[in-house]
């Protein structure tokens, strides 16, 4: 590794305590889970380079926890990903979320999508799916988690990491992925994208869209609703017609409750379904 990705990668060795700056105005809706009861807070995963920060969330008292990734939207691992993680802990999980953009930069600290859009686009796909690997082993080698029952979540950016994940790992259980982009252009970096894998998919992944979801087409989910048909992952997709993108995101304007309880159910039943649990 050069001296100056070196320097990149040493960049970011904490996480945000609260929300990224681009993210604000925070809306009043916004979710606080506590954490009582819970082991939370930052720990360092070994990777292949050094060291990356992430959040982790577990109950206090046990082990063998079923182990859920937790993949973070442009905005990094900032606090509503935390939450997310402490939402889990308090269903019995060890919950983790790795920040995969920590040698590329702080995206915490920028105030405009653009800036953050330059960072995330230096972030190779083999780079978060070794980073994931890494996190996995972090979380057997913790003694709590139990990696037999493995499985990812992610929103944004983070959902269409969840697609690629549980094409590159077999011993993920299931995953769920909200909003990720299904269909783009291939890049050096980025040389696959969902609809690519669709059909040699074996983990099954259920896809959670917004009908109004102004920067994912309709048109590209059904897309890869079709191609799933050829596999035999028993992977799906739930379209909320009226759901812009980012209707999870409480912390937002797009925060839309009745489908983001809902689709928290579906996740939770997904994973039961399938052995995360």
């Amino acid at each position: 590794m050069g001296d100056l990705t070196r320097r990149k990668f040493m960049a970011v060795t904490t996480l945000a305590a609260s929300f990224a700056l681009a993210a604000h105005p925070i809306s009043a809706q916004v979710i606080t889970t506590d954490d009582r009861d819970l082991v939370a807070g930052e720990v360092k995963i070994p990777v292949k380079d050094g060291e990356i920060p992430a959040y982790r969330a577990m109950p206090a008292v046990g082990k063998d926890f079923p182990v859920v990734l937790v993949v973070q939207e442009i905005f990094g691992v900032h606090a509503h990903i935390q939450d997310v993680c402490r939402r889990f802990a308090k269903l019995g999980y060890l919950a983790i979320a790795p920040e995969l953009f920590a040698r590329q930069g702080d995206v915490s600290k920028l105030t405009e999508i653009p800036e953050i859009r330059k960072i995330v686009s230096k972030v190779p796909d083999e780079q978060v799916m070794s980073d994931l690997d890494a996190t996995v082993v972090w979380a057997k080698e913790s003694g709590k988690g139990n990696t037999g029952k493995l499985g990812i979540t992610g929103f944004c950016w983070g959902g269409r990491t969840v697609w690629l994940y549980a094409a590159h790992n077999p011993k993920v259980k299931a995953g769920v992925a909200w909003y990720g982009r299904l269909v783009d252009e291939p890049a050096p970096l980025t040389p696959k994208n969902p609809i690519d894998i669709a059909g040699e998919l074996k983990v099954p992944v259920l896809g959670l869209y917004g009908g109004k979801d102004e920067y994912i087409p309709n048109e590209t989910v059904e897309r890869m609703r079709e191609a799933l048909k050829a596999g035999s992952s028993g992977s799906e997709i739930v379209l909320y017609p009226d759901a812009p993108h980012g209707f999870y995101a409480d912390y937002r304007p797009t925060y839309r409750k009745e489908e983001a309880m809902e689709g928290w159910k579906r996740l939770q039943d997904w994973f039961k379904k399938y052995g995360v649990v």
